[in-house]
């Protein structure tokens, strides 16, 4: 039955609420197998076995939320704070440009320093040092106005994981300044002004269930947005969920392969939490469907300071090593490291 469900999925890309429950319900190892199967026939139908790389600069660790998962919450008080300098940052995407990335994702929490004016002279520095590049934002929830700024400056893409779309899951994941509607309005501001726009959602989150999955699935194919970022929720020793289980690698790795089927030309990442997990995290990952990469390229004096979970990967090569470690596990899986902009593209 689930079998047929993931044929109808990817026929259709989309199935009712019943049938997500079903697909989402108990699945086997051989069902789970098979959908990463059609998944990844459908990636190499569109993309050939190239991953695009793009480059995270995680240029502060502060944050004005408290977010009950998050290791860089304003209240964990045993966070080492930083920020880089615009030269600082400057430095990371020179680094990275000859190393050959040709995406950089600027990534924080959301640190009321960088205003505007701030931000849109770093975005306008970059695009004229590197106007052939792509420049992501993942800076968190901002006004409309704001967002137009950032997208008239130069930026091209904004990541920005709604988390989860059940009302009162959002609730139970963060304080009660935040709100599921106003982070509902981010997105479709961000889609409407022209971002390539990425949403997402933290597998096995505490509290999570099939049936919010299933919301999570319903409005990602009613959104459709150009990129969706899926991990695991990994814990963090200083947050109110310290001791919740991590979420689950299978069922990340069938999701992968379901959003797909349901999205076939959205830019998928194998994420960094998915290779804290497992050691061939990002591999797995691009085996069920995935076509995106983000090394680091944060300066290693502060890897260790950007942690949103504990046992974060990554954190102790530099940017020639990570790019290197990376594209040898891609390789040895028959794939090729593209690092070129990699824009999202109806096929």
């Amino acid at each position: 039955m689930k079998k047929d469900l993931i044929l109808k999925l990817e026929e259709t890309h989309t199935l009712s609420h019943t049938e997500w429950l079903e697909l989402l319900g108990d699945f086997t190892d051989e069902e789970r197998d098979f959908a990463a199967e059609r998944a990844r026939e459908l990636t190499e139908r569109r993309f050939g076995r190239r991953i695009y790389f793009r480059g995270i600069i995680e240029f502060t660790n502060y944050c004005r939320n408290d977010c009950l998962y998050c290791g860089i919450r304003r209240s964990n008080g045993n966070a080492v704070r930083y920020r880089l300098t615009e030269e600082e940052i400057l430095e990371c995407c020179r680094e990275g440009y000859g190393l050959g990335y040709r995406t950089f994702v600027l990534q924080g929490g959301e640190d009321a320093y960088f205003t505007d004016e701030r931000l849109c002279g770093l975005i306008k520095r970059i695009k004229s040092d590197y106007p052939e590049c792509a420049v992501t934002l993942s800076v968190g929830e901002r006004s409309r106005e704001s967002y137009e700024a950032l997208y008239k400056s130069g930026a091209d893409r904004y990541l920005l994981r709604h988390e989860t779309a059940n009302c009162l899951l959002y609730g139970k994941l963060h304080p009660a300044e935040l709100s599921l509607s106003n982070r509902m309005r981010c997105l479709r501001d961000l889609k409407e002004i022209g971002f390539q726009t990425g949403a997402g959602m933290m597998i096995g989150a505490p509290f999570s269930t099939t049936e919010t999955l299933a919301e999570d699935m319903e409005f990602l194919a009613d959104f459709k947005p150009q990129m969706v970022g899926v991990g695991p929720f990994i814990p963090h020793k200083d947050t109110p969920f310290r001791d919740y289980p991590s979420g689950g690698e299978k069922l990340t790795l069938f999701v992968l392969s379901l959003v797909r089927l349901m999205l076939p030309d959205v830019l998928l990442p194998a994420t960094t939490a998915l290779g804290t997990v497992d050691g061939r995290g990002r591999q797995l990952g691009v085996l069920a469907g995935c076509n995106v990469v983000m090394p680091n390229l944060s300066p290693l004096s502060v890897r260790k300071k950007y942690l949103l979970y504990d046992g974060k990967t990554g954190v102790d090569s530099d940017a020639a090593e990570g790019l290197r470690i990376l594209g040898k596990q891609m390789e040895e899986i028959g794939y090729e490291v593209f690092v070129g902009r990699g824009d999202f593209s109806e096929k």
